[in-house]
């Protein structure tokens, strides 16, 4: 079973609104949301990293959700522009600090799905947290912010495979 939702055939029917299992970050992602009561009907969200794994399922989620969808990727021009025009921001390129306070739209929701290493030895993500937190509406931190939602939604996805593996 794919419950991790990497499938390429899984990937085809999230692409339709159909999936068996959600990939399990932007499906954290998507509860996170969820549970925080953000509105993404009409939403403008910007995500940043155009990876299969996150960025693009992310972009399907959201759309679905009826959020207006920008997908950057390391070609985008003026990127901050970009960035500045989300209500919604999800950012996961594998860059610590990529994305500064300067280029966060005042009282946006800001993802960080980054989880890096940073000069200094310590987890950080793509976002740099402290500039970021005193423009953004929420952000999540790194560590303890998206991690442990993936972790929870690929328990939720190994249980919906038992349930239907057992009939």
């Amino acid at each position: 079973k794919d419950v991790d939702g990497f499938h390429i055939s899984n990937a085809g029917l999230l692409m339709t609104g159909q999936p068996l299992f959600r990939p399990c970050t932007p499906y954290g992602v998507m509860k996170m949301l969820e549970s925080e009561g953000v509105t993404l009907r009409g939403a403008e969200a910007v995500i940043v990293g155009a990876s299969n794994i996150v960025g693009k399922p992310m972009a399907m989620l959201l759309l679905q959700a009826g959020a207006t969808i920008t997908i950057c990727n390391s070609k985008t021009r003026d990127l901050a522009a970009q960035t500045r025009r989300a209500d919604v921001l999800v950012v996961a390129t594998g860059k610590p600090g990529m994305i500064d306070g300067s280029m966060i739209k005042p009282g946006a929701v800001v993802i960080d799905v980054g989880i890096n290493r940073g000069a200094d030895g310590k987890l950080c993500g793509d976002v740099d947290f402290a500039s970021a937190k005193e423009v953004a509406g929420a952000i999540t931190p790194v560590p303890g912010g998206v991690g442990p939602m993936t972790i929870a939604m690929l328990l939720v996805n190994t249980v919906e495979a038992a349930e239907r593996a057992a009939g």
